[in-house]
């Protein structure tokens, strides 16, 4: 036992109960809960820097978001740029006429106001056709409808008849664009398809061939006023191309 019991053992043994004593205070004692690398790796990738305002206990994000308002109106302007690039179709005046007329009207754009006037141009002309007056007076300023109502008056005074049918515009462009004292004024060229057939009290073709498609060309002038509630354009002139 004495031998067992040395002196150089003895050293031995309480150099290593320090060293396990030390080794417990940086490392600790496991408990059965600890993560895993792979937890612990996923819980600081959730982590966001964050900071707090002077004297407030809020959270602020340290990179705040961009006001959607500013991100709004620069893709506003963009998608209007890119409208009048495309519509003008290289022409200066169009394009400086459709930019006046946005900047007095922030409602403005071209690509729908080119929509309207397709679904106006169709709806006019079978109007005119049919002999609607109700709709070409919510339609046409009040000179131009007057001169379409004098036609279907002495039209329907001889006793013809149109037989009509809109096919549809294979093309469309504005020609001209300009913003006065008062309205703002585009004028649209439409290259239309239609069947049409003028007929006399009897049913006798007169003018035209209910079996055959028929090309037409207009130059067709909208006005408004930026200022005026009514988002309406209104024909105030036409012009008949072919």
């Amino acid at each position: 036992m004495d031998e067992f019991f040395d002196i150089p053992t003895l050293i031995v043994i309480g150099i290593a109960i320090v060293v396990l004593f030390r080794l417990r205070s940086v490392l600790g004692t496991r408990t059965g809960n600890e993560r895993s690398p792979l937890e612990r790796a996923r819980a600081a990738q959730q982590a966001k820097p964050v900071a707090k305002a002077a004297n407030d206990e809020k959270v602020v994000p340290l990179r705040p978001a961009e006001p959607v308002k500013e991100l709004d109106i620069d893709r506003k302007a963009l998608k209007l740029e890119a409208e009048i690039a495309q519509l003008s179709h290289g022409d200066a005046k169009v394009a400086a006429g459709l930019n006046a007329i946005a900047e007095a009207d922030t409602n403005f754009s071209p690509k729908y106001f080119l929509e309207g006037a397709k679904q106006a141009y169709e709806m006019i002309v079978t109007a005119f056709a049919t002999g609607d007056r109700k709709t070409l007076k919510s339609l046409l300023e009040k000179e131009v409808y007057d001169g379409f109502e004098k036609a279907i008056a002495d039209r329907e005074a001889a006793g013809r008849k149109i037989d009509f049918t809109f096919v549809g515009l294979p093309r469309i462009e504005i020609s001209d664009a300009e913003l006065d004292r008062r309205d703002a004024r585009v004028a649209v060229r439409f290259n239309a398809e239609v069947v049409s057939a003028t007929r006399d009290k009897d049913g006798a073709l007169i003018e035209g061939n209910a079996d055959q498609v028929q090309a037409i060309a207009d130059e067709w002038t909208f006005a408004r006023s930026p200022k005026s509630r009514d988002p309406n354009w209104k024909l105030v002139a036409t012009n008949q191309l072919a």
